[in-house]
């Protein structure tokens, strides 16, 4: 009787372990989707208000947007992490109770958070301004400032729904702020502009915080969904394991909490503390080359308007592979030990590589003709193009930086890439000051510098993570084979974009060249063998896909 009752809580586990693969893929794709719906209305909004404010406004909207981006990260980057990690566990040993209380405890602490980083924000908004050599930016980080109420209610609930490797609700509330903040941000800037004091419209500074409080009413929609989704909710359990009466008490569930959330925070907003410090040095370091407040403001709005939405497109395709991977890590290590997840950790990675690579160079190559698709100002598109040249090549760097913080973390390493935050932060910050300061690098030292410290945080996470978690990635299969279809990839685009240009025009000549280098990456992934079976037969409906890249003979 006890060995029936063993094989059937073994074929339990693994229908559980089989269901929890299969979520993670379909959280995976769900994320993927969101965030390329996301980053698309985000460029949307981006271009006509450039079109719209200028350069100029930009930069305001851009300053006030990298002090609320920090105190985001301190409210809300580790508790949503932690929660996860914690219902993950609790889940698996089908503690029930637990789960509600790690909820409960997670929204108090959450609101709490909230009104805090709110009232720091607003009732210091002009000392950040100041900070910033930019009086003017505090009527944005004033409209901005309900925001990171409403986001930290947010978190909460994708933090509980995540830990149930549901990512339904999380991409659908971030999909619902996206178009608020398209929406609205458009329509407020409009009336800002065109309607407002009479018909004769705000100074650029007021439009630029109209525009930025669209945000705020985007985010409230969404939250207001999370609420309705985690109301109507019914979780998902390990039925295969007799349910757990045990539960934490409150305050030590609050403690947990915190020292898991602490070190993920950190991590998390120190780029964004040093995003913040780093456009004080810009605009600083450009007027003492010689350029007037309004040229260093025009320069850091046309870097921050067109290089850097760019530059954050293909990490939307990326950082979902990391989201998902932590519920799933922990779940495997504490339902199975370290069985299956070397060969997690090495497809998650490769998957990574083999999406940021060709984006990286291919970005680079085609710098101006996939600004010219998006903006109408020449001078804008020819003064931005060659800085997201130099600033695309960091996007392998992050898929590094994303699989490597999502092992750490959930092998309850979290501490570690403080230590490379810091460090790529010292190196940014450092180089960023000699480099802008430079007349004959000026602007251009601000992507160098993020390049480099970039990759010095990849570097160091590599390091913990093969140390500390005894998972050691296959460099050649990972990296080379990739890399060499990429450069075939770029190699493509740029000669397809200079044939096709000449006969179709720049913008379908552009969309031709892209198309062309895809068709001829996926080519030579296949003909590298840069894909194994192994990474195939983890995607869903895996064995089928294998089955008919074997009979092609492409596996």
């Amino acid at each position: 009787m006890s060995r029936n009752n063993a094989r059937q809580n073994s074929k339990g586990a693994g229908d559980f372990s089989t269901k929890n693969k299969n979520l993670f893929f379909s959280g995976v794709l769900i994320l993927t989707v969101s965030n390329i719906v996301i980053k698309v209305l985000g460029l949307l909004l981006k271009i006509p208000l450039t079109n719209m404010i200028g350069e100029e406004g930009m930069a305001y909207f851009n300053l006030a947007y990298s002090i609320y981006k920090w105190f985001y990260m301190l409210s809300t980057a580790g508790l949503p992490v932690a929660v996860s990690i914690m219902v993950s566990e609790a889940r698996m040993r089908n503690r029930r109770r637990e789960v509600k209380r790690i909820y409960n405890v997670t929204l108090l602490l959450f609101v709490i958070i909230g009104l805090f980083g709110t009232s720091a924000m607003f009732f210091g908004s002009g000392l950040f301004a100041s900070m910033q050599n930019t009086p003017n930016a505090r009527y944005c980080i004033m409209a901005i400032a309900p925001t990171l109420f409403l986001i930290c209610i947010s978190s909460a609930l994708r933090g509980y729904f995540q830990g149930f490797q549901n990512m339904a609700p999380t991409a659908v509330s971030q999909i619902i702020e996206a178009a608020g903040k398209l929406l609205l941000g458009m329509l407020f800037a409009y009336y800002a502009m065109e309607i407002a004091n009479g018909g004769e419209g705000y100074p650029i500074y007021i439009v630029a915080a109209y525009a930025i409080a669209g945000l705020a009413v985007g985010v409230l929609f969404g939250m207001v969904f999370l609420v309705i989704a985690r109301l109507c909710y019914r979780p998902i359990y390990n039925d295969a394991v007799s349910e757990d009466p045990f539960m934490r008490p409150a305050p030590v569930l609050m403690k947990s909490l915190i020292f898991t959330a602490i070190p993920v925070t950190l991590s998390s907003s120190v780029l964004s503390l040093t995003d913040m410090f780093d456009s004080m040095i810009v605009i600083r370091r450009l007027m003492h080359i010689g350029l007037s407040n309004k040229e260093a403001l025009a320069l850091y709005g046309n870097y921050t308007s067109l290089a850097v939405p760019m530059f954050n497109m293909p990490p939307a395709l990326i950082y979902p592979i990391s989201y998902s991977i932590v519920p799933l890590l922990s779940g495997e290590l504490a339902a199975n030990g370290t069985k299956r997840t070397g060969q997690i950790v090495n497809s998650a990675m490769k998957i990574a590589v083999i999406i940021a690579f060709p984006c990286a160079l291919g970005m680079s190559v085609l710098s101006e003709p996939i600004l010219s698709l998006l903006f109408r100002d020449k001078e804008m598109v020819a003064r931005g193009a060659p800085l997201l040249s130099v600033l695309a090549l960091a996007v392998l760097f992050i898929a590094i930086i994303a699989i490597s913080n999502a092992v750490l973390q959930a092998y309850k390493f979290e501490r570690k890439p403080i230590w490379s935050m810091l460090a790529g932060s010292v190196v940014k910050l450092v180089s960023s000051w000699f480099l802008v300061g430079i007349p004959g690098i000026g602007i251009f030292g601000t992507p160098i510098s993020t390049c480099l410290c970039y990759l010095t945080i990849a570097l160091c996470n590599l390091f913990f993570m093969m140390r500390y978690t005894k998972n050691i990635p296959s460099f050649i299969d990972i990296l080379l084979r990739p890399m060499l279809a990429s450069i075939a990839c770029a190699g493509t685009a740029l000669g397809a974009y200079k044939l096709f240009s000449v006969h179709i025009g720049i913008k379908l000549g552009c969309l031709g060249a892209i198309l062309v280098a895809a068709m001829i990456y996926i080519a030579a992934l296949l003909l590298l063998r840069a894909v194994r079976e192994e990474d195939v037969r983890l995607l869903p409906k895996g064995d089928r896909v294998y089955a008919l890249l074997h009979k092609c003979h492409l596996l």
